[in-house]
């Protein structure tokens, strides 16, 4: 009889903790700066669903996050801010997935002090203008584009002395916001986001031609191998409500 009761109770002490398990389960993202409301609004979503996950997410500039994967952080998902970085990762064997194309983002030049729109890129050139925040290019691909399209409109040498660089493009937004810098080249999703519209700024979308596509790559990361709430969040990404969202805040899902 004994014996009978302790099968039982060894029985139930495994159910309990593969139950306890289960309802435990982790994950970390990183994830491009640009993407921070919209991915916070997902994941949002996405516990409603399931809400006994715990998802954690670090936002920063990608070419630092990359580094940060390469040297073996222990991290589950990677959202970069575009597809050369997920790319690399996959080359190196460090992901377990496909790169997948999951938005497409859009520039504009944000100020309090004037309305881009009057003037559209030619507000970068204004004498009252003294200080231009960017993301780093180095690092930041919403950087990268910055450039570009300065060197496509040919400014980028007549204003590259007011460039004042966000070490990522929520930090070049906060530049311009805070009074740090008087324009900026920021992310469409940020302007798009309470925080900024509650600064009253007014803003120009960057014409798409003047820049290679800000196509935005996510993968699942090695160190999620087993993870299957990853799994889950990578597929939910490309969900309709996760596009829903995703073009709120003024992301596409295809190349025009």
């Amino acid at each position: 009889m004994k014996t009978k009761k302790s099968i039982f109770a060894v029985i139930i002490f495994l159910i309990l903790s593969v139950f306890n398990v289960q309802s435990q389960t982790k994950i970390t993202i990183v994830a491009a700066a640009n993407i921070k409301v919209a991915l916070d609004s997902i994941i949002t979503v996405f516990k409603v669903q399931n809400p006994s996950e715990d998802i954690q997410v670090t936002y920063g500039a990608s070419g630092k996050l990359f580094e940060q994967i390469s040297n073996d952080a222990p991290f589950d998902i990677f959202f970069s801010a575009d597809m050369d970085y997920p790319t690399k990762l996959k080359e190196k064997k460090l992901t377990v997935s496909p790169v997948k194309l999951y938005a497409i983002g859009q520039l504009v030049i944000w100020s309090k002090k004037t309305d881009p729109n009057e003037k559209q890129m030619n507000s970068l050139l204004d004498a009252s203008i003294n200080k231009i925040s960017i993301a780093n290019p180095v690092t930041a691909p919403y950087g990268e584009k910055a450039v570009e399209s300065m060197k496509y409109y040919k400014m980028y040498d007549k204003i590259q002395s007011k460039l004042v660089y966000g070490e990522n493009i929520t930090q070049a937004a906060q530049f311009v916001t805070f009074g740090a810098a008087d324009i900026g080249i920021t992310a469409l999703s940020l302007a798009l986001s309470p925080a900024m519209i509650k600064e009253k700024g007014k803003y120009f979308i960057i014409p798409e031609n003047s820049h290679t596509p800000l196509e935005q790559g996510c993968v699942i990361l090695k160190h999620a191998k087993e993870n299957t709430t990853a799994i889950k969040l990578y597929d939910f990404i490309s969900s309709e409500k996760a596009i829903g969202v995703l073009t709120y805040y003024g992301y596409t899902q295809k190349v025009k």
